[in-house]
């Protein structure tokens, strides 16, 4: 029978080896990341933020569904007077009609399509994206958004 002998040094240098790999790979896997940012400004003037409709759905214990409806991210943060493109696809629900409170803002997302709002505000505060579909509890909602302006 035959058997394997390590010395002490050659399990010590195979062991530094694998860390040093784990550190390199950990290294480029996190900066991978950096680069996957979807709320970056594109061309200096003009920012693009993705936004999405979400169903949640649940069976409960007596058999009864629940579902929720929300937007996602439920907030957004922009600054005072920056101009910014809202682009919402819409996955779940057929249509979500919306108004953004406090602006003359409106629209409809319908499931499939992209819709584009181009936002620009000159006051600072919270502007609350709202469906008109899914606006209370009773409707699957509140399917609210913050829009936050610093």
């Amino acid at each position: 029978m035959k058997f394997l002998i390590l010395k002490k040094e050659t399990l010590l240098f195979v062991l530094a080896v694998g860390i040093m790999l784990a550190a390199i790979s950990s290294w480029f896997l996190l900066k991978a990341g950096d680069a996957a940012v979807f709320n970056q400004k594109t061309d200096g003037k003009i920012r693009e933020i993705h936004m999405v409709t979400v169903e949640y759905k649940s069976k409960m214990k007596n058999g009864k569904d629940i579902e929720a409806y929300r937007w996602d991210p439920s907030q957004i943060i922009i600054e005072k007077g920056e101009k910014v493109k809202l682009y919402i696809t819409g996955i779940n629900g057929e249509e979500h009609p919306f108004y953004i409170e406090g602006t003359n803002i409106k629209g409809t997302v319908k499931k499939g399509e992209e819709t584009i709002v181009p936002l620009q505000f000159s006051k600072e505060g919270t502007y609350r994206l709202i469906c008109e579909v899914h606006s209370n509890r009773a409707h699957n909602g509140p399917m609210i958004a913050d829009i936050i302006v610093d």
